[in-house]
């Protein structure tokens, strides 16, 4: 279970990453208040998944899911460039994220 609650939170962290740069500095509500939910839930959900997961290895996978995800919708959604060497190197955090997966 404790996975899970991991995997969505990473996926929140996404969707805070995003309503944050949409927020414009928090000058537009209904993006700051999807930011401000989407922490919050990210976190708890973090927070609960390292009551059974090593941090170390709870945080690395947290953030991994975070920044591929934002990374993605960056490119696949908001026209951020995609270049081959950028795409290896989400790859290589991908490899990453599952090998300390696999290690637990």
């Amino acid at each position: 279970m404790a996975w899970l609650v991991l995997v969505v939170s990473g996926l929140l962290e996404t969707v805070w990453a995003i309503a944050l740069q949409r927020s414009a500095g928090f000058s537009r509500p209904v993006p700051t208040v999807i930011f401000g939910v989407a922490l919050v839930a990210s976190m708890a959900g973090l927070g609960y998944a390292l009551r059974t997961l090593p941090i170390g290895t709870g945080y690395a996978v947290w953030v991994g899911i975070g920044t591929v995800g934002t990374a993605l919708v960056g490119m696949l959604a908001l026209g951020e460039h995609a270049s081959p060497v950028r795409i290896l190197c989400l790859l290589l955090v991908v490899a990453g994220v599952a090998g300390l997966k696999f290690a637990h």
